[in-house]
């Protein structure tokens, strides 16, 4: 069995795979009367191979089991597909590059941030959702149109993902969702008072 530690997902290191996609500040200008920052032209969306279409999702993962293993590896030859979280989680990308086929040795695995989402390029290899929260959801943007744009292949042996030895359930800890100021007035007793 092959092992394998996630690194730091930026934009250099996953250049062959695809785009990151983050509020990054190179991208940032005003528009709007100064109310709005616009990020711009993120990631090359690339559906239209055979008469595609672009098809906008929402997918809603949870967890494999752990420890986490990864026995098998997916690519869509006919168009990228790009995810971007909309929860508050870290997660996990493994990859490998657009060739035949996929050796376990060809896989790197990510660690991505909330605020990063990636664009994987037509034919580029890569696992299903892995999240690492209870339940996450992501806005996905792929291929929809004729054609056979999904090519699964097992691995030759499987790889096992090194987490944190210091968190059991190999998770990252869920960053807290915000909560209002009127949600916390709700719950407010003369012992926890929201500040005023």
């Amino acid at each position: 069995m092959h092992r394998i530690s996630p690194i730091p997902l930026t934009v250099q290191a996953f250049a062959d795979f695809g785009d990151v996609v983050e509020a990054s500040p190179e991208k940032m200008f005003s528009i709007n009367e100064d109310t709005t920052n616009r990020f711009h032209d993120l990631a090359s969306i690339d559906v239209e191979r055979d008469e595609g279409r672009p098809m906008v999702n929402i997918f809603r993962g949870t967890p494999y089991p752990f420890p986490l293993t990864i026995r098998m590896m997916e690519k869509h030859p006919l168009g990228s597909q790009f995810f971007m979280p909309l929860d508050p989680f870290d997660y996990l990308v493994a990859v490998a590059e657009a060739k035949s086929t996929v050796m376990p040795e060809d896989v790197l695995v990510f660690s991505c941030s909330h605020k990063q989402g990636v664009n994987f390029k037509p034919g580029v290899w890569h696992h299903p959702l892995l999240v690492l929260a209870e339940q996450q959801d992501f806005l996905v943007i792929d291929r929809a149109g004729a054609g056979e744009n999904l090519v699964e292949q097992d691995l030759a042996s499987p790889i096992m993902v090194d987490l944190d030895e210091n968190n059991p359930q190999g998770r990252l800890e869920p960053r807290p969702r915000p909560v209002s100021y009127t949600h916390l007035r709700a719950h407010e007793t003369l012992r926890y008072l929201v500040c005023r």
